[in-house]
């Protein structure tokens, strides 16, 4: 009988593990940092993915310093209670480290703070579970890819993809060709894998990386200020794996 396919076997000298050791550096760069920096941010991210990321870690590189993950470690390096912080203050942030969030510290004004984020917006493809944020039909015609510039048909070997996600095409000079609209998703509702497949596949990008702010400390008061208003529009997913340094930035 083959072999199959889902019993992989993995070696474990593949499987990267965190070591007492890199929590311990990842504890220490975090109290570091709260010596260092007037602000820290609390923050949450809505549609991770890793790619963005490191693109708000590369804009901010030489004004800030991110960590993301790792929240007990992060909650640990702040302190969680009065005895325990690490500066004044702290540990009225700590105590709101529940899940996928971050840290931002930074010398820079929370205005100016605010509105960068506020601004900083990157559409990407959903995933299985997220909910469709509009109503996508594809129309009668050749099936197109809307993220070519201009869109341009698929060509005839793709053909067959298109059928498996569920496309009743049929082949007009060389173009896989609707006949009659076909639906893909409907808003509000969430998305099949096979959805999420053929969104992809013709260009469809229906989530959006952004980071919501949730609460800021101030070293001068160690006062924490909840922030108002600001994640209204995140969608929450499932936690994408995150690379081995991605708790520290460059």
């Amino acid at each position: 009988m083959p072999q199959s396919k889902r019993s992989k076997v993995v070696s474990l000298t593949k499987v990267s593990k965190k070591t007492r050791e890199h929590k311990n550096v990842l504890l220490t760069e975090v109290q570091k940092n709260a010596e260092k920096w007037k602000y820290c941010w609390l923050f949450e991210v809505g549609a991770m993915r890793n790619a963005h990321l490191k693109t708000v870690r590369k804009l901010w590189k030489d004004s800030a310093r991110i960590f993301f993950g790792r929240g007990a470690v992060m909650a640990k390096a702040l302190g969680t209670t009065v005895e325990e912080e690490h500066r004044m203050g702290l540990h009225k942030l700590a105590q709101q480290i529940k899940g996928q969030v971050g840290l931002f510290f930074t010398d820079s004004e929370p205005q100016e703070v605010i509105e960068w984020f506020d601004d900083f917006k990157q559409a990407d493809y959903a995933r299985t579970g997220n909910k469709a944020t509009r109503t996508v039909i594809l129309p009668v015609g050749p099936v197109m890819r809307v993220h070519s510039d201009p869109p341009e048909p698929f060509p005839h070997n793709e053909d067959p993809q298109l059928r498996k996600l569920g496309l009743t095409t049929s082949m007009k000079r060389g173009v896989p060709t609707l006949e009659n609209p076909h639906r893909v998703c409907d808003k509000g509702k969430a998305l099949t894998g096979e959805q999420a497949q053929l969104l992809k596949l013709i260009g469809e990008k229906l989530v959006v990386f952004r980071v919501g702010l949730l609460a800021r400390w101030d070293a001068a008061s160690g006062e924490v200020v909840q922030v108002e208003g600001r994640c209204t529009e995140i969608e929450r997913e499932g936690d994408e794996d995150l690379e081995e340094d991605e708790e520290m930035s460059e």
